[in-house]
């Protein structure tokens, strides 16, 4: 199963940059308007709630200034980002059926080889729409729904999203929100009825093809009481000389006694701007288990947050980032616990490499409300040359005296006795580098079903080749 399938780094190694002709895609015009806003709602044929909406996101945009904190964001201009296109077709269930240039695609990154060996439904989404989505029918018969947003409205769930849709994460949030507000477009909805429990992953595959364009997509998962989900997500896009952004939006409800495992593998290329707010709500005795492996982009933002408000909730958060050559990836994770006996684990790590920028931010809150509440952070930093650079900046709020809270982080290079024993059996230095550094991020691969952990041990390979482009 493993040895047929091509993974995101192939790909980028061959460059495969395809892109479609201009008579084969839809596009609207660059830049923010409410004209442009409009033309998006039109085209997907939205209630009024959801055009309202994105005019008032439009409203916040443009009235919140950018961050003056984190990576420079002074490469990209909104005014030439093109903020949707739309695909050759519509959106299928069978892939014989779905476009071929798109299908090519998708079956070099393994997309429906996946599907077939082990997972519960995939969704595939290029550009701003989604072009395929299927579920198996024994996982649908148990009452799961998975397909995209939009057409989750317009097939009797448009109550349940209105009621969600960027709660979690309002506009008001940060500029990118608001953003995401305004032009979102694609991605998935995903509701798990109480007290079922699927044994085999869901998958929703993101490709950004189109040059100077943005990917606005928005997951929406509600795991009801007593549920099990694990959920897989993957990125990748070509590269290109001008600028591209990344600024979706995830937002997770995790019912009480449900648990939800949210995976995650990034290789966005290195003139992306990946801006991507991720945020989880988890009920009494719920948990969530977030899994993140980021390797590309050429500026990152994200910070996964996990809101504990039922009593007992709990939140476990593992993640590693590698930033190589041309890279500024600022990344952490968000925790607030604000119910008694909550309890959170952060553990990452993170890689530097031919002078690569890695920041790891972490914030924690607890409230008054979370006696006897645990939350224990640990960062792991490797850096690999003397022109890298890695920082941890971390920021707790603790407003009650009854809790256990604590932070470390360690910041560290290849030991020359280690090189020295391998290279003493015969491995060249380079391999035995990458040896060092695969064992560095297996805490983060066991995690993942084999064949992603493969993918991300590529990665990191071609990471450590300065193959990644």
């Amino acid at each position: 199963m493993t040895q047929n399938r091509t993974n995101v780094a192939d790909v980028d190694r061959e460059r495969y940059d395809f892109i479609k002709s201009e008579a084969n895609t839809e596009r609207v015009d660059s830049g923010l308007t409410p004209e442009i806003i409009r033309e998006i709602s039109q085209r997907k044929d939205e209630p009024e709630w959801m055009l309202e909406h994105r005019l008032k996101c439009l409203e916040i945009y443009h009235a919140t200034p950018i961050p003056n904190w984190g990576p420079s964001l002074d490469g990209l201009n909104m005014d030439n980002i093109v903020t949707y296109v739309k695909p050759e077709g519509n959106q299928k269930s069978d892939w014989e059926s779905v476009p071929e240039d798109i299908k090519d695609t998708f079956e070099r990154l393994g997309i429906p080889q996946a599907e077939r060996a082990y997972l519960a439904g995939v969704g595939a989404q290029y550009d701003s729409e989604l072009v395929y989505h299927n579920i198996q029918q024994s996982v649908a018969d148990q009452g799961i729904v998975y397909s995209g947003i939009e057409e989750a409205i317009k097939n009797g769930w448009e109550d349940v999203i209105r009621q969600h849709f960027m709660k979690l994460v309002p506009p008001t949030d940060h500029k990118f929100a608001a953003l995401h507000g305004a032009v979102w477009s694609g991605g998935s909805f995903v509701y798990v009825p109480k007290g079922v429990k699927l044994d085999f992953p869901l998958q929703s595959y993101f490709r950004l093809n189109a040059k100077g364009a943005g990917q606005f997509e928005h997951t929406l998962i509600i795991v009801e009481e007593g549920a099990d989900l694990h959920f897989i997500e993957g990125c990748s896009a070509p590269k290109y000389n001008v600028a591209n952004l990344h600024a979706g939006c995830v937002e997770l409800f995790v019912g009480k006694n449900a648990h939800l495992r949210y995976s995650t593998i990034e290789n966005w290329s290195k003139n992306m701007y990946n801006l991507n707010t991720k945020r989880s709500i988890v009920d009494e005795n719920g948990s969530i288990e977030w899994i993140s492996g980021s390797f590309g982009s050429h500026v990152g933002c994200l910070y996964p947050m996990s809101i504990l408000k039922g009593a007992n909730s709990s939140s476990e958060f593992t993640g590693i980032t590698f930033a190589g050559t041309g890279q500024d990836l600022d990344t952490g994770c968000k925790v607030v616990c604000s119910a008694p006996n909550t309890r959170a684990v952060v553990n990452t790590k993170s890689i530097s490499k031919g002078g690569g920028v890695s920041t790891f931010r972490s914030s924690v809150v607890v409230t008054e409300k979370a006696e006897n509440a645990s939350v224990a952070v640990s960062c792991a930093s490797l850096m690999l040359d003397d022109q890298s650079r890695s920082d941890t900046i971390p920021l707790m709020d603790i407003r009650n005296q009854n809790v256990n809270v604590g932070h470390e982080a360690s910041i560290g290079r290849i030991g020359n006795d280690l090189l020295f024993y391998l290279m003493s059996r015969g491995i060249p230095e380079d391999e035995a580098s990458t040896m060092v550094v695969n064992g560095f991020a297996n805490p983060v691969s066991k995690e993942l079903p084999m064949e992603y952990a493969l993918e991300m041990n590529n990665l990191i390979n071609l990471e450590m080749e300065g193959a990644i482009g």
